[in-house]
């Protein structure tokens, strides 16, 4: 049995009926997922390895049970192969997004515990807006100091390249 994004399929790669080819416990876990992405406002119903999860979004499985040893994502099971679903999937892009914007992994993680909380998402939404405004005030900060020593060491540049004309001279 292979899991792909389209659903399961057996060794001859031939799509396998989550009902009858997967037994009665991986048919629940399916549609316990479908029900749950489609209350989430999804509508794949897609289940993932956490290899085809890290090759699509371009991680180590490694970093994936990471964040999920960290509380981030909180896989299903299907024996002992982890299974993710189409929302696993939505989280992992938002944690990715988040470190590559400066975000710590605590504040990626209280920002999406927020969503399961508060189904009309205003307190995500004011904790993220208060996030993103605290985060841009360091960038600029920092883009500040980032000036100040690149105009610095343009002088140096400028007095080093002076001092060498002299000295030829």
């Amino acid at each position: 049995m292979v899991l792909s994004p389209s659903g399961f399929y057996n060794s001859t790669g031939r799509p396998m009926t989550t009902r009858t080819s997967t037994g009665p416990a991986m048919a629940a876990l399916h549609e316990r997922h479908q029900r749950e992405d489609e209350a989430a406002g999804q509508h794949g119903n897609a289940l993932y390895s956490v290899s085809q999860l890290a090759r699509q979004l371009g991680v180590t499985a490694r970093t994936i049970r990471f964040y999920e040893d960290k509380g981030l994502v909180n896989p299903s099971r299907a024996g002992t192969t982890r299974v993710y679903t189409s929302r696993d999937r939505a989280r992992l892009m938002l944690i990715l997004r988040g470190k590559r914007l400066g975000f710590s992994l605590r504040e990626i993680k209280d920002y999406l515990d927020l969503y399961d909380v508060d189904p009309t998402q205003h307190t995500q939404l004011r904790q993220l807006l208060a996030g993103v405004r605290k985060r841009i005030a360091k960038l600029q900060e920092q883009r500040a100091a980032l000036e100040q020593s690149l105009a610095e060491l343009a002088d140096i540049e400028r007095q080093s390249e002076n001092a060498l004309k002299q000295a030829a001279k």
